[in-house]
């Protein structure tokens, strides 16, 4: 494993949806709740919570819940464009850039998750976790806007489920 990256990693996935709707799924509260997490909130520079239906903006802050994972990830908006490329801080001192593009008939959703720490610890919880993680939600994401089914499991009855 010696040229393995374990710095950084990219997962892509086409969406039949459009641009603006791809660009909302990620920086709007109401539509990120829809495939992604069980509560988010947005707030910009002043402290002030963003509406649900409301884009973040560069500079604003987040806080996000997941279904059956007991914890609060805090972060930045570092970029957001408004159109077809934003970034967060994630997992501590990462950052996530998102860019979107049109495909076709498709949205192809562009994930980098970098500047991974290479200690130990980081490269099982964030590299490896953080991959498996973006892998079921990237593909959550398409199933949630071409036919609706969210295949996240919200029920807490079996420990260790895909999206926790």
């Amino acid at each position: 494993m010696k040229n393995f990256d374990w710095t950084s990693f990219t997962r892509k996935i086409t969406v039949k949806a459009s641009l603006a709707e791809m660009y909302s799924a990620w920086a709007c509260s109401h539509e990120i709740e829809r495939w992604f997490l069980s509560r988010c909130s947005f707030k910009d520079s002043n402290g002030k919570v963003r509406s649900a239906t409301e884009n973040f903006q560069k500079g604003d802050s987040y806080d996000w819940n997941w279904h059956l994972y007991d914890v609060t990830e805090s972060g930045k908006i570092t970029e957001a464009n408004g159109k077809d490329f934003l970034q967060f801080s994630f997992a501590s001192k990462c950052l996530v850039d998102v860019k979107l593009s049109q495909k076709d008939e498709e949205i192809l959703v562009e994930l980098t998750q970098k500047d991974i720490p290479t200690d130990d610890d980081s490269k099982k919880n964030i590299r490896l976790g953080c991959d498996s993680g973006w892998s079921f939600f990237l593909l959550n994401l398409k199933s949630v806007y071409e036919g609706g089914l969210d295949l996240r499991e919200k029920k807490e009855r079996i420990s260790g489920m895909i999206n926790c």
